[in-house]
């Protein structure tokens, strides 16, 4: 299967402008001196006599108050996101949170997309040093090696994206140095946010099953593409900001992005009123959060490990506000917005994961590194899905006991 061009040069990208640097805190050092004190001396020659007191010396004046300013290192990320999507209040939910533990000495300046560079290039300018960092997603940059949509929106393999980002904590960091390694990439990257699933996507007209897909020019990133062409789908990989100016010109008639906010936000609901819920194209994904490796190796250890930390706090501030927002948008989808919220066909799901199964054979024979990072990704997902399922309470129940069916 050829790879994937990333980015269709004739529609326009998504600019944007940096956001305000956080201030510069300083620190105040005083000093001062205190003078001694007499001596008390008696005298004793046969007679007593009232003690005499030294004169105190008068004391020394004290050291002026120093402002303290350390030099402020400042690092530029772009992230890959139009100026209205939600993921830019996502990446400056990790921005503002290193900004505040380094108080002065390390300041992240966030740019949107377009900024520098274009949204799929973040990671080849990060890696140059044309930007210091990055916020994008692994499959924008896959490319370079299917492996690297195993970090991202990769096949299902029985797990959710919470359980996933797991894996990328607990075994997978090893794989991805190797792979960025492998590639020549000079960065370091954290993960964050797992993502919920990202519905089916919007379609122009109704489908009924996978056999009304075959022919469709969609959009989607990553081995998600593979998983759509595998299926019958013609498939371009365009970013957010393209998505509506590609519905509008033809050059798409479906496509998915995410998720209720973003889709909202970039007006999804002006060009298609078919939005379809729940796929397995990209059942998990993650923020991968890139600097330089050079930069970075040069920070003192306790900035890195702020840099690092920074995003593990980043996750649950993304997840909590993607489930307020993502839930409220797909309320005004379908109230305001006149959408028919839909959910995916069964046996669109039954022919992904046969689609699912056709590439990982063909790319784990054709890559023993894919297959490698496959294995350690199934291993984990027997085990971990295997007391999630056994464990986790039917949460749909519960629901559908207090508000009804759902109605799917």
């Amino acid at each position: 299967m050829s790879e994937q061009r990333p980015v269709v040069s004739e529609i326009p990208n998504v600019q944007g402008t940096a956001h305000d640097a956080n201030k510069v805190n300083r620190r105040k050092f005083l000093g001062g001196a205190a003078a001694a004190a007499g001596v008390v001396a008696l005298a004793a020659c046969g007679k007593k006599e009232e003690p005499k007191v030294a004169t105190p010396a008068p004391a020394a004046p004290a050291a002026p108050a120093v402002m303290v300013k350390p030099d402020t290192i400042v690092f530029k990320m772009q992230g890959s996101w139009g100026a209205k999507d939600i993921f830019n209040e996502m990446a400056e939910e990790y921005v503002a949170r290193v900004n505040d533990m380094a108080a002065g000495r390390l300041r992240i300046d966030y740019l949107v997309a377009g900024s520098v560079v274009k949204p799929f290039e973040v990671m080849d300018a990060t890696s140059k040093g044309v930007i210091d960092a990055a916020h994008t997603v692994a499959v924008y940059w896959y490319g370079k090696s299917k492996v690297a949509s195993l970090f991202g929106s990769g096949p299902i393999n029985g797990c959710n994206a919470i359980q996933m980002l797991a894996w990328i904590q607990r075994e997978g960091m090893p794989y991805y140095d190797e792979l960025v390694a492998k590639l020549g990439l000079d960065v370091v990257a954290f993960f964050a946010m797992p993502m919920p699933t990202q519905p089916l996507g919007w379609f122009k007209k109704p489908i009924k099953g996978a056999a009304d897909l075959v022919g469709f020019k969609y959009r989607t990133v990553g081995l998600a593409a593979d998983l759509m062409q595998e299926m019958g789908l013609k498939v371009t990989q365009l970013p957010g900001g393209e998505i509506v100016p590609a519905m509008e010109r033809g050059v798409i008639d479906a496509f998915e992005y995410n998720n209720p906010t973003s889709d909202r936000r970039f007006g999804a609901q002006d060009v298609a009123k078919n939005y379809y819920m729940g796929s397995y194209h990209q059942a998990m994904e993650f923020f991968e959060i890139d600097f330089n490796k050079k930069k970075y190796d040069a920070l003192p250890k306790e900035l890195q490990a702020i840099l690092k930390y920074g995003a593990e706090a980043a996750s649950t501030s993304n997840y909590a506000l993607a489930m307020d927002q993502y839930s409220k948008d797909l309320q005004e989808l379908k109230d305001k917005d006149k959408v028919n919220v839909l959910r995916t066909p069964k046996d669109v799901f039954t022919a992904q994961l046969k689609a699912w199964d056709v590439i990982v054979a063909k790319l784990s024979a054709e890559d023993p590194f894919f297959k490698k990072v496959w294995d350690s990704q199934k291993a984990w997902a027997k085990r971990v899905g295997y007391y999630g399922f056994f464990n986790e309470a039917d949460y749909q129940q519960a629901y559908e006991h207090l508000y009804g069916k759902l109605g799917f």
